[in-house]
């Protein structure tokens, strides 16, 4: 047997972490090569990691909630299989090959690259990475490094110092101590740590917001007809195919079939240039209690009505049962997020960054409409486009909401080709 290193793998395209929120194995268990060890979750994925390989795990070297970058350790197994080597043989090995990488000129820069993890660790906790004294292979600083200056009584007395000088200026400067939100906590409050799925939301709405020059429009929309048809099918539907035929299908449908006439809005901001894309892969959102996800619909504008419906629910079936794959996340160019479903009539949606746009499909609700200089009762539903003023403009969102107006408006029994 040989000791050997299970790494954070890469579970997406441009994921560059992940957190492990599960631990399904504990240090003394046995497992066998490709048995699942942990889950994990990236800002586009929740997924499974197996075991590289068949033995006894020794050591976890993160514990769930942490951040780990792709490559780090996340734990070691004692691999069978291998040959045992002389154990006085393998410290010099060690020693020597610890030595050789030490020496070797090229590695030096390692001592200033630094995983999301620990300029998180550090930034969380004050720590100055230049007084650091790395552990890791070239001087590299580690998770570990981190943990013992964090819980040495030298932090401890510095942050109470800092803390103290903070107090002391604020008092001077205002005459009154500057009260946090945890200073305020009352009898009965709950802190609920910000962690996992919760933590990567937060860190990409507040990317977004930052770096996207938001912008909205509204267009409202008579879907009478559509809303008619559906209900006249729906229940044959799902008796001939297993699953529900929701208005949601139809908006993603008609979504598709104008960015198809309106490419501008299928874009994504790329520093010095805008890339237009060419296949329409629809973002959709699927909540799970307190966690969101964004799978995407490949290829909507090729699919029929019933294609859309069955991935819609195929995607939000495997969303609620934690089965996304890193592959039903991505590739997604435009957004779709169905807010009418929980009664929403209007709303300004956050870009999903990096793409151009998303469109809040509000609640179907009546409301008396003129019609022939005469009030009639119609189903009417709002669509709210939030747009990103770097790609566009008003004109080409206000003629993309037209188009996306008209052809809603005119599904009907006539139009409407399921199949």
């Amino acid at each position: 047997m040989s000791r050997e290193k299970i790494t954070m793998p890469q579970l997406g395209e441009s994921v560059t972490e992940g957190t492990i929120s599960t631990w399904l194995i504990k240090v003394g268990d046995h497992v066998n090569k490709y048995d699942p060890i942990a889950e994990v979750m990236t800002d586009k994925v929740n997924a499974e990691v197996p075991s590289s390989f068949a033995g006894v795990i020794k050591e976890l070297s993160a514990v769930e909630g942490d951040t780990v970058a792709v490559g780090d350790i996340i734990c070691y197994i004692e691999a069978e299989g291998a040959e045992t080597k002389d154990a006085t043989t393998q410290e010099k090995e060690e020693v020597i090959t610890e030595n050789k990488e030490k020496n070797a000129p090229e590695e030096e820069s390692m001592k200033k690259r630094y995983s999301p993890a620990v300029l998180r660790m550090a930034q969380e906790n004050a720590i100055n990475l230049n007084d650091v004294t790395g552990s890791g292979r070239g001087g590299r600083i580690t998770r570990k490094d981190l943990e013992k200056i964090i819980y040495s009584d030298e932090l401890l007395k510095d942050s109470q110092i800092r803390s103290e000088t903070n107090t002391d200026n604020d008092q001077s400067a205002s005459g009154e101590s500057n009260n946090t939100a945890g200073k305020d906590l009352q009898t009965g409050d709950i802190e609920i740590p910000v962690k996992g799925i919760r933590k990567v939301i937060a860190e990409n709405m507040v990317k977004s917001k930052q770096e996207i020059p938001h912008a909205w429009m509204t267009v409202e929309v008579d879907v009478t007809n559509l809303v008619k048809y559906r209900n006249t099918v729906k229940e044959s539907f799902k008796t001939d195919e297993g699953y529900g035929l929701t208005y949601f299908a139809f908006f993603v449908k008609a979504v598709a079939q104008a960015l198809k006439e309106y490419p501008q809005l299928n874009s994504m901001w790329a520093g010095d240039k805008i890339i237009q894309k060419r296949a329409i892969n629809l973002s959709i959102a699927v909540a799970k209690e307190n966690e969101l996800f964004v799978p995407v619909i490949k290829n909507a504008d090729e699919k029929t009505i019933k294609a859309i419906a069955r991935d819609i629910h195929e995607l939000a079936t495997k969303a609620r049962n934690g089965k996304l794959t890193s592959e039903d996340m991505q590739g997604g160019t435009f957004t779709v997020n169905n807010t009418g479903s929980f009664g929403s009539i209007s709303s300004m949606g956050v870009i999903n960054h990096p793409q151009a746009a998303i469109l809040q499909v509000e609640s179907i609700v009546k409301r008396p409409v003129i019609i022939d200089e005469m009030f009639a009762a119609r189903d009417m539903v709002n669509l709210s486009l939030s747009l990103d003023h770097r790609i566009l403009d008003g004109l080409v969102c206000g003629r993309f909401l037209s188009r996306l107006k008209e052809i809603l408006e005119n599904m009907n029994d006539n139009t409407i080709n399921l199949y």
